[in-house]
């Protein structure tokens, strides 16, 4: 986690430029978000997440969450209120030392009251399975029963161009033994000026980790980058009650 707060911190600014505008994954998931009245994106960087929305037309309440000061500021100063969208953003550390309690960032956003909850571009950079684990289940806890959470995972391994890229561990003082199996370390920028954790997340491991947070997967599919398969996407609905604990005269009574 520090090595990519690190990051943040120093090349927010160049990191920024390169998200101006939205990639094709986004036209994808438009159609979900724009049926929900308020939204939750977590991760949210630069907030070009918000500017997509407001392009596409949507209205209603916007809260970005993000642990980076610097990628705040930038989103801040560029999301002027539009007609009908109020917007506002909070920093917060997306994750807790302590495994026994939930991370504590969600505590003001309020349980079971979002339509929708984003986690963009996030998980693969939290390291730790159980971490990502505990990420997941605090977003699901604030949406609403049958709420939307779409939720992105980089996949720099079926890239050929990125997995060549892959630094060893050695590189900032690690051994592979001191990491879990798919954690990886990457290069950003011209000559490699700086590095970033990164978690390989494939389908089955978003499936897990979103199953055991009460989420239910009606979608996988795959956009972005030259190949259009840079990015994993996956939209998931929290599953009602009755269906998580099994009543099936509840599920049916849902149908």
């Amino acid at each position: 986690m520090e090595l990519n707060r690190r990051f943040y911190a120093q090349f927010a600014g160049d990191f920024s430029r390169t998200r101006r505008s939205w990639p094709p994954g986004f036209s994808r998931i438009l159609p979900h978000l724009l049926q929900a009245a308020n939204v939750v994106d977590v991760g949210c960087g630069n907030g070009r997440l918000l500017a997509c929305l407001a392009d596409a037309g949507w209205r209603g309440d916007y809260c970005g969450v993000d642990s980076s000061e610097a990628l705040l500021a930038i989103a801040g100063g560029q999301s002027a209120e539009k007609a009908g969208i109020t917007s506002r953003f909070l920093r917060a550390e997306l994750t807790t030392c302590d495994s026994h309690q939930p991370p504590a960032w969600a505590d003001p956003l309020g349980r079971d009251r979002w339509d929708a909850v984003t986690v963009l571009a996030v998980l693969h950079h939290i390291p730790g399975i159980s971490q990502r684990a505990r990420l997941l289940a605090a977003c699901a806890d604030l949406l609403r029963p049958g709420g939307i959470l779409i939720a992105s995972t980089w996949q720099f391994l079926g890239t050929a161009r990125l997995k060549t890229r892959i630094l060893p561990w050695e590189s900032v003082g690690l051994r592979s033994e001191d990491v879990e199996p798919g954690d990886y370390l990457l290069p950003w920028g011209a000559n490699a000026v700086s590095q970033r954790y990164c978690a390989a997340i494939d389908e089955d491991a978003l499936r897990e980790i979103a199953e055991a947070a009460g989420l239910a997967p009606p979608e996988f599919f795959f956009s972005d980058g030259h190949e259009r398969n840079l990015n994993l996407y996956g939209v998931f609905w929290k599953m009602l009650r009755e269906e998580n604990h099994g009543d099936t005269e509840g599920t049916e009574k849902n149908k």
